[in-house]
């Protein structure tokens, strides 16, 4: 668990180590910062259950068995305090902005969210369901076969993010994760016609057919799935919203590729009831959501001018020395 204020060199840290095994064949997992797309939050290696986390704000983590299961390594015992205390109001002054960027950054998704529902409900209330449990048992037979195998297997779950709201606007890891899928399920639509559900009941099912599910969440709305990935078939269905910038048909090594429109499912008159809600939701969304990654952006700019007070005042040769000692742990570690 690193700690240290920022610009601290907890990021660099872990993308050294991770460049470095890397070059030595291990399969590793980079979670990366939604704050800042180039920031790495963790590095992970899953085959040796061992991972190297940043434990600070936002998202604080201690030891829970410190010596024997995890340990702090504290990279601010290289800071040279000195040099901080004459900009001591400056710092003060950049962390209350960051926090008041932060605070307009989270009203306004809340507004976007409130927006989002509103357009869920009325497209809602013209989905056809007989139409849509058609489309959905179709999938699940392409996916599945014919038979139910619903309590075979031991099941395995996860639950991750394959996208997120940054400084840099929504960003993916999508050709990574997806690498090795032979065979890609793409559900297009509104909000509201039914894409959320599949993805749902797609992930209980799978589940309970004893199958290996890694579900990626909405970063707006995190009870929202986004990604299903069954990497024991080889399989994924994605959500193909329109804000998000990916062509499934760029991805190699594909067998099949599928596209599904779920606005077939929607009555279209029944809609026409909804026509100014509609426009008037959708307009209010974006815009919030504009406003959001715009302030999002704004506290990046002020984090990073707090970074700069840290970055000089820190040993990083010092830094470099302890990187190599973690590293040289883990080597021995994963043998």
């Amino acid at each position: 668990m690193l700690k240290g204020g920022p610009g601290t060199g907890k990021s660099t840290f872990m993308k050294q180590i991770g460049k470095e095994l890397l070059e030595r064949g291990m399969d590793l997992e980079f979670h990366w910062c939604s704050s800042d797309r180039d920031s790495l939050d963790a590095l992970a290696i899953p085959s040796h259950q061992l991972a190297i986390l940043d434990g600070t704000e936002p998202h604080v983590v201690d030891p829970s068995y410190p010596g024997a299961v995890d340990e702090i390594v504290n990279l601010g015992d290289y800071l040279d305090q000195t040099k901080l205390v004459p900009y001591k109001e400056e710092i003060i002054s950049l962390r209350g902005s960051v926090k008041h960027q932060f605070a307009i950054t989270y009203s306004s998704l809340r507004m976007a969210k409130l927006a989002r529902d509103e357009e869920i409900s009325c497209q809602e209330k013209a989905l056809d369901y007989q139409c849509f449990h058609r489309l959905t048992g179709e999938l699940f037979r392409q996916i599945f076969g014919q038979n139910n195998t619903w309590g075979e297997g031991i099941p395995k779950e996860r639950h991750l993010f394959a996208s997120a709201l940054t400084p840099q606007g929504i960003i993916h890891y999508l050709p990574s994760l997806l690498e090795g899928i032979t065979f890609l399920y793409s559900l297009e639509g509104d909000p509201g016609s039914g894409k959320e559900m599949i993805l749902r009941e797609l992930a209980e099912y799978a589940y309970r057919c004893g199958c290996t599910v890694d579900v990626y969440h909405c970063a707006f709305d995190p009870t929202r799935i986004d990604l299903v990935v069954l990497p024991e078939r080889k399989t994924a269905v994605l959500n193909l919203f329109k804000e998000l910038d990916f062509d499934p048909e760029s991805l190699s090594g594909l067998k099949y590729c599928e596209r599904i429109d779920c606005n077939t499912c929607l009555d279209v008159q029944l809609l026409t009831k909804f026509e100014r809600e509609l426009r008037e939701s959708r307009e209010l969304f974006n815009v919030c959501l504009q406003r959001a990654l715009y302030y999002l952006k704004e506290a990046r700019t002020y984090y990073q001018q707090m970074e700069n007070y840290y970055r000089d005042a820190m040993d990083f040769d010092a830094v470099e020395r302890r990187r190599k000692e973690v590293l040289e742990r883990i080597l021995k570690i994963i043998g």
